[in-house]
């Protein structure tokens, strides 16, 4: 099984100008703890939101790679939106979800991956460019090519180690992280009244 928080430094090692979506929770932690960027987009809650929100930036931003980093809990909850990504076909949206077979957040009670779902096999009959399970941390260097390079859309399913890692949190404001996302993008400064308040 994988140490999360290395596996993650490797995938964001050399990040560029990738923007990365966090789901709520370890992933935002795991995130934070690799150091904070502004083309990070933290989310502190909705859960199952991760998937959709990265599919939203990378059509948006077809130029642009995007990565999702999740947990199992979360995409299990938002299973919907695989089928969504597998119709919509997003090139440069890879999804990576840490699953450590548990609910996390919510006290450590174990998630239908620890009872056989395989979320891999779930992406590919959703339409998926390429879906895999991995488990060794030799592989994270193929997975960051993938991330970079790899025509999308791409899930990854990789089996992290129970253990939790202390919390490394990063800014929680949503509006501060919003607005800075969009800064980072060149997008300016957006304002409540073109973007919507918080």
């Amino acid at each position: 099984m994988l140490d999360r928080r290395e596996f993650v430094r490797r995938l964001l090692a050399g990040r560029d100008r990738l923007l990365v979506v966090s789901g709520l929770g370890t992933p935002t932690y795991d995130v934070a703890a690799c150091g904070d960027h502004p083309l990070n987009f933290y989310l502190w809650g909705a859960m199952g939101g991760a998937a959709m929100i990265g599919l939203g930036l990378a059509l948006a931003q077809p130029g642009r790679r995007v990565l999702v980093l999740t947990g199992d809990g979360e995409a299990l909850m938002g299973l919907g939106s695989l089928a969504t990504i597998g119709v919509k076909q997003p090139g440069n949206l890879v999804v990576v979800v840490l699953d450590n077979q548990h609910y996390g957040e919510t006290g450590m009670q174990p998630s239908h991956t620890a009872s056989g779902i395989d979320l891999a096999a779930v992406a590919k009959a959703c339409g998926f460019a390429d879906a895999l399970f991995v488990s060794d941390i030799g592989e994270a260097d193929h997975v960051r090519d993938l991330v970079h390079l790899g025509r999308g859309p791409i899930l990854v399913q990789a089996r992290i180690a129970e253990a939790d890692a202390p919390r490394v949190l990063p800014i929680r404001d949503g509006h501060a992280i919003k607005q800075r996302f969009i800064a980072a993008l060149g997008g300016g400064h957006a304002t409540d009244s073109d973007s919507g308040s918080e």
